[in-house]
C-alpha cells in the first residue's frame, strides 16, 4: 500500500510540474501590445492658430500610429517651444522657421545660446510679414519711411527681426527712423491713435489686429519689392515670397507682393527616422482633419513641407517627402 501510495505520490507531482512547464509557454507565445511612445507637441497661445492645429496632430498619430499617445500643450510659442525641445519637456513643436534658424546658428536672441540638436519635419504654412500703414499718412513705399515712427515688433522678438532685415534690403537702419517696440496689440492701438506711422506685423494673412483697424481706417499694406524679396532670400535662407490678395482687407483694392517665414513643426535630433517617418506621414496624409481645424492649413501639403526649410530635417522625415 505504502509503495502504491508512493507511486501516485509521484505521478501527481509530475504532472503538476509538466503543466507549469506548460502555463510558462503558452505565456512566452502570447504577443505582447505595441510599447507605448508617449508625444508631447507644444503649440501656442489657446487663441492663435498653432494650438488648434496641435490639438489636430495630437489626435492624427493617436489614431494612425500603433502605441502612440499623443497630446498638445500650450505654450508662449516660437521661443519658448524651441527651449523646451533643447529641455526634452517636448518632442514636436510648433515654430517659424526663421527662429529656427537663429537657434541652429547661435544668433539674434539665441546669441550665445546655440541649438545645434534642433531638426525639422516640415514646414506648414507662411506667416506674412505684413507692413501695415494708414492711407492719410501718405506713406506708399518703404522708400518714404526715414524719419517715420515705425512699430518693428517687440524687442527681440521674430518681428523685430523681420522688420530689420527688410529695411536694411533698402538701405535703411535704425538710425534713419523713430523706432517703437510694440507687440501686435500695442502697435495696432498706436496706428489707430496716430502714434506710429508704420507697423510691422508677422502672421498668417488675413491678421486680426490689421483687420481691426480697417473697421474703422483705410489700411496700406507697403509692397517688399521684387528684387529686394530675392536680395533677403539669397541672404536669409528662411524668407519666401508670397502675395497678399487685394480684398484681403476691407478697402485694400490691390494685390500687395510680400515675404513671408514659414510655421515649422521641429524636433531635436533624439527623435529617431522611423518615428519622424511615421509621423511626417500621418500628418500629410490626414491632411483633411488639419484643415478642419484652422482654415491656415488650406495650404498646407507634401509639395511645399520643404519649403523655406531653413535648418537640417530628421531623416525619416526627409525619407517620406522624397518619395513620390
Amino acid at each position: 500500500m505504502k509503495k502504491l501510495l508512493a507511486f501516485l505520490m509521484a505521478i501527481m507531482v509530475f504532472a503538476t510540474m509538466a503543466a507549469g512547464c506548460g502555463g510558462g509557454s503558452e505565456k512566452k507565445d502570447e504577443k505582447k501590445p505595441a510599447a507605448q511612445k508617449f508625444i508631447n507637441i507644444a503649440t501656442g497661445g489657446t487663441a492663435g492658430t498653432y494650438f488648434p492645429l496641435g490639438g489636430a496632430i495630437a489626435d492624427i498619430l493617436n489614431k494612425n500610429i500603433p502605441g502612440v499617445n499623443a497630446s498638445a500643450q500650450s505654450t508662449g510659442a516660437s521661443i519658448a517651444n524651441i527651449n523646451l525641445l533643447q529641455q526634452g519637456k517636448v518632442d514636436i513643436a510648433f515654430i517659424q522657421n526663421d527662429n529656427a534658424y537663429y537657434a541652429v546658428k547661435g544668433i539674434e536672441m539665441f546669441k550665445d545660446k546655440k541649438v545645434p540638436s534642433l531638426q525639422g519635419l516640415a514646414t506648414l504654412y507662411p506667416e506674412t510679414v505684413q507692413i501695415v500703414t494708414l492711407d492719410k499718412t501718405g506713406i506708399k513705399s518703404l522708400n518714404d519711411v526715414k524719419g517715420k515712427r515705425i512699430a518693428v515688433g517687440a524687442a527681440g522678438s521674430g518681428t523685430e527681426a523681420n522688420a530689420r532685415q527688410i529695411l536694411e534690403a533698402y538701405g535703411i537702419t535704425y538710425d534713419d527712423i523713430k523706432v517703437q517696440y510694440l507687440s501686435f496689440a500695442e502697435a495696432s492701438n498706436a496706428l489707430k491713435d496716430g502714434n506710429v506711422d508704420v507697423a510691422f506685423v508677422t502672421a498668417g494673412h488675413p491678421t486680426a489686429a490689421i483687420q481691426d483697424i480697417a473697421t474703422q481706417n483705410t489700411v496700406v499694406l507697403l509692397p517688399v519689392d521684387a528684387d529686394k524679396a530675392d536680395a533677403l532670400i539669397a541672404k536669409y535662407p528662411f524668407y519666401t515670397k508670397v502675395n497678399i490678395g487685394a480684398k484681403t482687407y476691407t478697402n485694400q483694392t490691390t494685390d500687395c507682393p510680400a515675404i513671408a517665414v514659414r510655421c515649422m513643426l521641429a524636433v531635436t535630433d533624439k527623435m529617431d527616422a522611423d518615428t519622424g517617418y511615421a509621423v511626417t506621414k500621418a500628418i500629410f496624409t490626414n491632411l483633411d482633419r488639419l484643415k478642419a481645424a484652422h482654415s491656415a492649413a488650406n495650404v498646407v501639403s507634401k509639395a511645399s513641407a520643404m519649403d523655406g526649410m531653413s535648418i537640417p530635417v530628421n531623416a525619416g522625415a526627409d525619407k517620406f517627402l522624397k518619395e513620390k
